[in-house]
């Protein structure tokens, strides 16, 4: 409870309040203190490595080995008499063998793998950093959404309490039926749930917001006067899915994916050829004797050779590796055409949102100039008793629900432009710099 008054006490600060912190200034903090885009951080981090593993397949392997052994000998011969020999001597010595490989596919094909998996890295951690740029602003608006309705619902609790306590003195001095009373009690208590769910969603928004930077928000700056509409350039919806199938973040994964499953067929169908390494060794041995000489000795031993391996059966597993990632290939593939129809609609249903959100906008806009005419009209008409109390609460209700209706079309208009931008894999904090000019504080 006492976190939800906190929440609530932040939440409802005006604007100009020094603890208020704009959108900008969430997205932030989130940049260090999001989980998903560390995890892709380190995701990225590791996968670099491999172009640094793939390329060691290409190089020279070099390795030393070395020996230190003491022997104790002893033996007796059945004689008359018996004859005892015993002897203690150590023996030393050390390997330096290297290995570099002339001619092996399928190590030159797992390398090609490793610089697409490394692309691949870049796309994926970019659609992460992007994510986050999509999370904080739904967060943000969201959060914001919740306290525009708690703001109303508090406004239209304070204005049928005065119809509630206006019609009770109507009927006290009985110019009103007590069905007025009554009904105005009824919109009341109405509005005291609203108001107990509004709070309530307002707090599962502030908590959205602190999964995200790991602290509960101070107050957020709202939107101000200075929102322009602005329709997407190009304005021309094809132009906008031809970059989506091209550039999308999930499109350009999909087609590392792809790449990748491709050289995984050609990497399996090199088990089947040959492979031509160059090896060279050199070997030191030094005894101090043996069990047949008391007589020590040193040998120095150096290689230079070429060893060509001719790989002829396997049991099938070759065979059957190319098989299966032909298979993935062909899954790749699918997923490939499922990322770019995806990315086709997602750019068409968030261009269509910019689009019409801009004529919803301004619909709104228009409706609650309506509906507050019809409230000034309906108030006049009880005065005169041609409207009745009802028709004031009615109008009342209707005046606060353009205006909420008005904000969530307003944060889903925003929010249409950063999806739209997501499609094509161009959203970037400069889209929230734009953004955070719309705010009461930017």
């Amino acid at each position: 409870m006492k976190l939800r008054l906190l929440v609530l006490a932040l939440g409802l600060t005006t604007a100009g309040s020094a603890l208020a912190e704009d959108l900008l200034q969430i997205y932030r903090v989130a940049v260090g203190q999001d989980a998903a885009v560390a995890a892709a951080r380190a995701t990225w981090l590791a996968t670099q490595e491999k172009r640094v593993q793939g390329r060691s397949g290409l190089l020279p392997n070099v390795s030393l080995t070395a020996n230190l052994t003491q022997t104790n000998y002893d033996t007796r011969i059945k004689s008359e008499p018996p004859l005892d020999t015993e002897r203690s001597y150590h023996s030393q010595g050390f390997t330096l063998a290297a290995t570099h490989p002339v001619y092996r596919m399928q190590n030159i094909v797992a390398y090609d793998q490793t610089k697409q998996q490394v692309a691949q890295a870049d796309w994926v951690l970019g659609a992460a950093e992007q994510d986050l740029v999509m999370r904080v602003a739904q967060a943000y608006f969201d959060a914001l959404l919740a306290g525009d309705s708690v703001s109303l619902a508090a406004a239209q609790k304070a204005a049928v309490s005065q119809q509630l306590a206006q019609a009770k003195r109507n009927f006290e001095v009985g110019t009103a039926t007590i069905t007025d009373t009554n009904e105005a009690q009824a919109k009341y208590d109405q509005i005291v749930a609203l108001e107990i769910a509004a709070q309530n969603d307002l707090e599962i928004k502030y908590r959205a917001l602190q999964s995200i930077i790991g602290r509960v928000p101070k107050s957020l700056s709202p939107l101000g006067p200075k929102l322009e509409l602005r329709t997407p350039e190009p304005a021309l919806m094809d132009s906008w899915v031809e970059r989506a199938e091209k550039a999308g973040y999930s499109v350009r994964i999909a087609e590392a994916t792809l790449e990748i499953a491709k050289l995984e067929i050609d990497r399996n169908r090199a088990g089947h050829y040959p492979t031509l390494d160059l090896v060279a060794s050199y070997n030191d041995t030094r005894s101090s004797a043996s069990s047949q000489s008391s007589f020590g000795s040193n040998s120095q031993t150096g290689q230079i050779s070429l060893q060509l391996a001719i790989p002829l059966y396997a049991g099938g597993a070759l065979s059957s590796k190319v098989r299966e990632a032909a298979a993935n290939q062909e899954k790749s593939r699918q997923d490939l055409e499922g990322a770019r129809r995806g990315a086709t609609l997602s750019a068409r249903q968030a261009f269509l949102g910019v689009t019409n959100g801009i004529a919803q906008v301004k619909a709104l806009q228009q409706a609650l100039v309506s509906a507050d005419t019809a409230l000034s009209s309906s108030k006049v008409g009880m005065e005169v008793g041609v409207r009745t109390n009802v028709d004031v609460l009615n109008a009342q209700q209707q005046v606060f629900q353009v205006r909420r209706d008005l904000a969530a079309a307003t944060y889903n208009y925003l929010m249409s432009l950063l999806r739209l931008k997501a499609a094509v894999g161009e959203l970037r904090e400069a889209d929230l710099e734009q953004f955070n000019r719309y705010l009461a504080a930017g």
